[in-house]
């Protein structure tokens, strides 16, 4: 059966369950899962897990992300980027370069973002873009994000119409909203802000230049077997052969030298051949099996014990 990661650039125009339903159509399957969504307006790395791939996508949607984006200044839109209307204008024709670069400095690092009222949170069980479309006024509690790094590549200033573009790299953690970043920076300068371009180029270790487009894909389903694609995302244990019978029955084994792997970040263990056994943490002097992929089944299934 097969199973594996594919690396999507997503187009624009598409919503990330257009993808999906594109993948299952390409590989056969109606079990195909992606790893955290992105906007229709935005574009690049959309990770899919096919089959038993899909349980390792929980352990990529945490994450950090790398994107690409262009932030209009001087202008807010309802949804934060240009897909909603604009709520207000303010020229930004005053606003120099160093308050610019001040204001990218205020939102690096850990801080506290509030997320657009037009996200995919949910409220008292309702999406929030659902209820702002419904004429609700929506407002979504603070949450903890940190911004790694915030870098400003070119300023475009249009004197006439009283608006700068900005070209921007954001590396960030997961759950993090680019939109209310741009909307951030531009109340924060006094003139108002919106995303007007987003493309994600990294999501944890899988890069845009591992991605192909849905073109492509359809003349060439390109899959990312699950031992590289857990190679790549987590700690590696390479087992003995012994260790491999034990953890394969979901019995635990003595623990690794690093000691640092957790349930919720655990370490990918490997057979003498090479193939992905199961996903290991660490419990004092033992390693358990968190997850188990029995072998020759083509089939994973959750560890003995663990929910």
């Amino acid at each position: 059966m097969l199973s594996g990661l594919v690396i999507v650039d997503k187009p624009q125009g598409w919503t990330s369950h257009d993808v999906v339903g594109r993948m299952r159509r390409l590989a056969g399957t109606r079990k195909v899962g992606h790893a955290g969504t992105l906007d229709p307006m935005a574009t690049g790395v959309l990770v899919l897990g096919i089959n038993k791939a899909t349980r390792l996508l929980t352990y990529i949607v945490g994450t950090s992300k790398t994107y690409t984006a262009t932030i209009r200044l001087g202008q807010s839109t309802v949804t934060d980027d240009a897909e909603g209307e604009v709520t207000a204008t303010t020229s930004a024709a005053g606003i120099t370069d160093q308050q610019i670069d001040d204001g990218v400095a205020a939102l690096t690092g850990d801080i506290q973002q509030v997320p657009s009222s037009v996200s995919a949170i949910k409220v008292n069980g309702e999406r929030a873009y659902a209820r702002v479309r419904s004429g609700e006024a929506v407002k979504l509690a603070a949450r903890p994000v940190t911004i790694h790094r915030f870098d400003v590549h070119g300023i475009r200033r249009d004197e006439a119409a009283g608006v700068v573009d900005l070209d921007v790299t954001v590396e960030c953690s997961s759950g993090t909203y680019i939109r209310a970043l741009a909307r951030d920076l531009g109340d924060g300068l006094g003139v108002g802000g919106h995303l007007t371009a987003l493309r994600r180029t990294q999501v944890g270790p899988y890069s845009l230049d591992q991605a192909r487009t849905l073109e492509q894909l359809a003349g060439e389903l390109n899959v990312l077997d699950m031992s590289l694609a857990a190679r790549a995302l987590m700690p590696n244990r390479e087992l003995t052969a012994e260790e491999t019978a034990e953890i394969s029955f979901g019995r635990r084994i003595a623990a690794g030298t690093s000691g640092a792997a957790t349930v919720e970040h655990p370490a990918a263990a490997f057979a003498p051949d090479g193939s992905l056994v199961a996903l290991l943490a660490d419990a004092g002097s033992y390693a358990k099996p968190v997850l188990v992929f029995a072998p020759g089944t083509g089939s994973a299934a959750t560890a003995p014990g663990e929910a």
